[in-house]
């Protein structure tokens, strides 16, 4: 019997397992070159299929040298041009032609290139995918109860944290170290399973980097040239609870439910955001809303009833232009890190979703600065309405985000009002923070400690003042400028004697210039 395998067959050990099962034994099997420059395609990238594919060719030889089947490579290898048309099925073209030139059965798992085959006239032998008893990986055995991660790295000793949430510890788990051969063959068995596994799939697969989903664990498998070795690192939750779990005030509950709203869940690595977003999408659907997710990898612990997407062809912004062709009341976005996660929250908060992301801060008010410079000052309160802050598993700081127009703490001339932001601890109704523009800078200021006004507040705000009135003087001299608040809307500058008509310009028409921008009266003095 003359078989022709094309890549799924080789990649995924069907062959050599029908060979050992004595249904191919004495078989002569023809590997087109095509075949071998996919997979070395693939090796080359830093995919594990590749190695697979090329693992299962060493297995066939063996087979070859011990006289179990006749093995012979056949064809050309492709040309830059059929590669750049691999994905239109030119490569698959190739290996079909091969059947058909050597009169061999075509051996496939991919049911399209079965039924091409069969339309272009050749036998073919389809081989469905098995149903395998999934037994336990070897990553299994460093997980305990208590484990939330494990990092496996070539040369070094197995490590893993754990404790409870918000209470984590790195510690050593074997003192003998890992191997490369060792780290090869848990990853070869961990992407294999998520091929078979119904809960398993390949999430990324690029050049050196395969990140994989089996069940509630994510595995991260890294190899050179993308890092310095082997190494995996196994992610799993160790805590699913439900929002009443949280000591959460009823006030905070009626706000989450009684409208869609802006809500970021901040706090540091480890603090139990993503545990506590999952407990927030159950609660939204349980009140009736319809919830979906945006997660990258996607690996929140949420019920059927919530969809869970990824990016649509590497984009979270494609996956927006669906979501809200689907209008969900609620999306939950875990997690927020690179600019364009920021302006795809903000799209889909501005078109009347409710969103909950999830962010990383290691202060509450550091979450709200985070998208400052990111979206329009003025627009942040529409987008973000609520912050809460997550430590150590606990909810520890809820903040209320409001938009007004008014002068800010600290200054009292009326012409000094302007778009402000208070940032407001929910329980107390206490402001802890402001955030408005003063002239180019955006500020920040802390209004409160503990729900009491800061003393220093004003001396604060009119230090902020020396430095922009120091900063617009400075562009129209060359001398040292020095800057002294009197009040509020008064400052005095000392410059040296010669900048003294510079700044105040023909007709004192440039310091009456300077004064409007500012908005503050300047008294220009000679340095003593």
């Amino acid at each position: 019997m003359k078989l022709v395998p094309d890549t799924s067959v080789i990649i995924d050990g069907r062959i050599t397992a029908k060979v050992k099962s004595g249904e191919f034994e004495c078989a002569e099997i023809i590997i087109p070159e095509a075949v071998i420059s996919e997979l070395e395609a693939q090796a080359n990238q830093g995919r594990e299929i590749g190695f697979n594919g090329l693992k299962e060719l060493k297995k066939l030889n063996e087979m070859a040298k011990d006289k179990k089947i006749s093995l012979k490579y056949v064809g050309k290898r492709p040309t830059l041009e059929q590669i750049k048309l691999a994905s239109g099925g030119e490569i698959d073209s190739i290996i079909r032609s091969v059947a058909i030139q050597q009169d061999a059965v075509f051996v496939t798992s991919d049911i399209v290139q079965s039924e091409v085959a069969r339309a272009k006239g050749l036998e073919v032998i389809y081989l469905y995918p098995e149903i395998e008893e999934l037994k336990s990986l070897s990553i299994d055995s460093y997980f305990t109860k208590d484990t939330m991660s494990v990092h496996l790295k070539e040369k070094v000793p197995p490590m893993a944290k754990r404790g409870t949430v918000g209470k984590m510890q790195l510690m050593k788990i074997r003192k003998k170290h890992c191997t490369e051969k060792e780290l090869h063959d848990m990853a070869h068995e961990i992407t294999e399973r998520a091929k078979r596994d119904p809960e398993g799939f390949i999430e990324f697969d690029r050049k050196g980097a395969t990140v994989v989903q089996l069940g509630l664990m994510r595995i991260a498998i890294a190899r050179p040239p993308f890092s310095d070795g082997i190494e995996i690192t196994a992610v799993r939750p160790i805590a699913k609870v439900s929002l009443d779990s949280y000591k959460l005030s009823e006030e905070l509950k009626a706000r989450l439910s009684e409208k869609q709203r802006g809500v970021l869940i901040a706090g540091s690595p480890g603090a139990g955001k993503s545990t506590f977003a999952a407990s927030v999408a159950e609660f939204l659907q349980k009140e009736g809303y319809v919830v979906k997710t945006m997660e990258s990898p996607r690996d929140l612990q949420v019920s059927d009833a919530i969809t869970q997407y990824s990016p649509l062809g590497g984009s979270m912004a494609s996956t927006a232009n669906i979501l809200l062709l689907v209008r969900p009341d609620y999306t939950i976005y875990d997690e927020l890190r690179k600019t364009s996660d920021f302006q795809v929250f903000a799209d889909m908060r501005l078109a009347g979703v409710g969103m909950v992301g999830v962010v990383h801060a290691n202060r509450a008010i550091d979450a709200l600065q985070r998208l400052i410079g990111r979206i329009e000052l003025g627009v942040i309160p529409q987008v973000v309405d609520t912050i809460v802050f997550i430590d150590k598993g606990e909810v520890s700081l809820v903040y209320n985000i409001k938009f007004t127009v008014k002068v800010p703490s600290g200054m009292i001339e009326q012409d000094l009002s302007r778009p402000v932001i208070d940032v407001i601890n929910f329980e107390t109704g206490q402001p802890e923070y402001e955030v408005y523009t003063y002239g180019e800078q955006v500020v920040v200021m802390p209004v409160s400690e503990a729900g009491k006004p800061i003393r220093a507040l004003k001396r604060s705000v009119w230090k902020l003042a020396e430095k922009e009135v120091q900063k617009e003087i400075s562009r129209h001299v060359r001398g040292p400028v020095d800057v002294e608040m009197m009040s509020d809307s008064k400052a005095v500058v000392y410059l040296d004697q010669r900048d003294i008509p510079k700044v105040l310009g023909k007709g004192g028409k440039r310091i009456g210039s300077i004064e409007r921008t500012l908005g503050i009266g300047i008294d220009v003095r000679h340095r003593p």
